[in-house]
């Protein structure tokens, strides 16, 4: 076993790295960029060093800075995680040429399966079955429609180079087709620097399913069974589970061998995941699930296969990389229970989504799960990488009880002021559809009106009545209506929630949680975090207003496309600017017929959130 390892990635992947590594008696080194030297990975290393400026690619994808701390640390090995340099075969290579121990996939396995293109014509070769589409040489925007068209509306639009959900654009229509491979083109060059694209056919009922492989120097080569990804939004991962729920064992052992015959392929070593889509309109069968794509690294969501086979995965990783042969066998790597990882974010689903960012002052995480975090009370989420702010996974005999853990997990979760997805994680738990597994791609999209709720419900009411009725300092009755020397008292409370006001019922005895969070008291309901507190005698129910034409820039980032200019008249829906944030690009459009007033902002600027951008101004008729 190496005696030191340079971990080459931040969060919650380097803690994760460092557990292991300490376990087995290896010097742990960490990098960080500026904007991370406050985060728990930085203190928990043996041995910690700034690697450059906050921006990834002046510090996590700066090769250069990181061989230099390898070199002056005497760093035995480099395990990179995942994201960054994790599947950068250029880096891998320097790696080793540097007399390093690259704890990863072999350069040659990396290039073979980086390109999707290639990697499915090598799948093709290899006799596992791949989606239907077009990845040709020939990128031309008319070649592209055409093949478009020949495969048949619905399509997906692909980067070659991509991965993690970037670089993807779904076509329902053709007339659609240029925007939507501009944007993803653009997409795909400032993620992976190469905008080539490939078109797959659309499934109509998909489900995203995977499997782990591990590969040694021996020619030993096994799988760690599947999980169900299917639960994403804007093509990345929400929920993930193992196994996948309705997989018969005909079906599983079918998708388990194909994916050894892909590690095989590309003579595979370490740890890598084989993506398969599945048609599942007419349940899971082996005819109809196909080979998307190889991912030659750790999964964010490896923890569910952990908790299933009871293997230690980056234990696998280092050791195979020493140079030792696989831990297990085939037969020998058994399946137990169920497991479910759910990713909470710093993000707000109810506005589409859009990433939060700001200082922790309150997190609480579930204590009777596992809890994968990266972030602590008073860390800050920046705008500089991916807003997970943890991983909850739960483990049980069988799927209801995991499933019962993982609800029972997130709605104990509390964080604020950030914005998170704690409350749509606790439904998405809870929802019926859910619990007997109807999933496919579309979850999220079909059942975003009961999911992503704008109103508080009535039990959250009651809790804000009751826990603004028992804070210190507050005269409880000071709220109520209808309150009479004699006789019973109206027992209902005047209460703001948000910038709404509500009425409530005090209720003694019921379950509360609120904070003080500087002048704001904060109930915690189910996942939610809800600002509450006691309207004055003059506050009415506010509405917010979408008529007056202001555009505001929905979260900071960059604005990279601004395709109006003053005087211009628009119509309700033209596209009028597009900001980009953590590599995600959200479009702002008119929301009426009008003429472009005030339009402060150019290509290049960077926007805070709330910040006006644009104004269209309803024309005189």
């Amino acid at each position: 076993m190496m005696e030191s390892l340079l971990i080459a990635n931040r969060g919650e992947i380097a803690r994760r790295i460092i557990r292991t590594a300490k376990a087995l008696g290896i010097r742990t080194i960490a990098v960080y960029s500026e904007a991370d030297a406050g985060l728990p990975f930085v203190a928990e290393a043996d041995e910690a060093l700034a690697i450059g400026p906050a921006p990834a690619r002046e510090s996590y994808l700066s090769q250069k800075c990181i061989l230099e701390v390898a070199h002056r640390t005497s760093a035995a090995a480099i395990h990179p995680g995942y994201g960054f340099l994790s599947e950068n075969a250029e880096f891998a290579e320097a790696v080793e040429n540097a007399g390093i121990i690259w704890v990863g996939a072999p350069p040659t396995a990396i290039r073979a399966m980086g390109l999707k293109d290639a990697a499915k014509q090598l799948m093709q070769a290899a006799g596992v079955p791949v989606t239907p589409g077009y990845m040709g040489a020939d990128q031309s925007g008319e070649r592209l429609a055409a093949e478009a068209d020949a495969t048949g509306y619905p399509v997906l639009i692909k980067a070659v180079a991509g991965g993690g959900g970037k670089g993807m654009r779904r076509v329902d229509q053709r007339q659609d087709f240029a925007e939507l491979l501009a944007s993803c083109r653009r997409e795909a060059a400032s993620s992976f620097g190469d905008d080539r694209v490939l078109i797959e056919r659309y499934i109509a009922n998909p489900r995203h399913i995977e499997v782990q492989v591990f590969a040694d120097r021996f020619g030993n080569c096994v799988h760690l069974f599947e999980r169900d990804c299917s639960l994403q939004r804007r093509h990345q991962k929400v929920i993930e589970e193992a196994p996948a729920p309705g997989l018969d064992a005909a079906t599983r052992a079918s998708i388990c061998e194909a994916a050894v015959r892909a590690a095989k392929a590309v003579d595979y070593i370490g740890a890598g995941t084989i993506e398969f889509i599945a048609d599942a309109s007419e349940g899971l069968r082996p005819d109809r699930i196909w080979f998307m794509e190889m991912n030659t690294r750790l999964q964010v969501e490896h923890p569910v296969t952990e908790a299933i086979t009871g293997e230690d995965l980056i234990l696998w990783q280092l050791k195979v990389a020493a140079g030792e042969p696989l831990p297990k066998e085939q037969d020998d790597i058994l399946m137990n229970g169920w497991a479910f990882e759910a990713r909470l974010y710093a993000e707000n689903p109810a506005a589409g989504y859009l990433p939060s960012i700001g200082r922790l002052d309150h997190l609480r995480l579930p204590q009777n799960v596992r809890v994968d975090s990266g972030v602590e009370e008073g860390n800050e989420i920046t705008a500089f990488y991916d807003p997970m702010i943890a991983k909850i996974i739960a483990h049980g005999p069988n799927r209801d009880a995991a499933l019962a853990r993982l609800t029972r997990a997130c709605e104990s979760i509390e964080v604020w002021p950030v914005k998170s997805n704690a409350g749509l994680l606790a439904r998405i738990a809870a929802d019926a559809d859910f619990r007997v597994a109807k999933i496919d791609t579309g979850f999220l999209d079909r059942h975003a009106e009961t999911l992503l709720p704008k109103e508080p419900d009535e039990t959250t009411i009651d809790r804000a009545a009751t826990a603004l009725a028992a804070k210190e300092g507050t005269d409880p009755w000071s709220a109520l209506a209808g309150l009479r020397i004699s006789g019973a008292s109206d027992s209902r409370a005047r209460v703001r929630i948000g910038d709404h006001l509500y009425w409530g019922h005090v209720r003694s005895g019921l379950d509360t949680n609120a904070i003080k969070s500087g002048d704001m008291t904060v109930l915690f309901d189910g996942g939610n975090a809800w600002p509450i507190g006691l309207p004055v005698a003059s506050e009415v129910e506010a509405h917010q207003g979408a008529g007056d034409g202001a555009i505001l820039s929905p979260m900071p980032g960059l604005v990279i496309s601004v395709d109006v200019a003053e005087g211009d008249h628009v119509v309700k829906g033209d596209r009028l600017l597009t900001v980009e944030a953590m590599k995600m690009e959200h479009t702002l459009r008119a929301p009426f017929d009008g003429l472009v007033g005030k339009l402060p902002v150019s290509v290049g600027a960077r926007v805070s959130e709330n910040q006006l951008v644009v104004n269209v101004m309803k024309e005189e008729h």
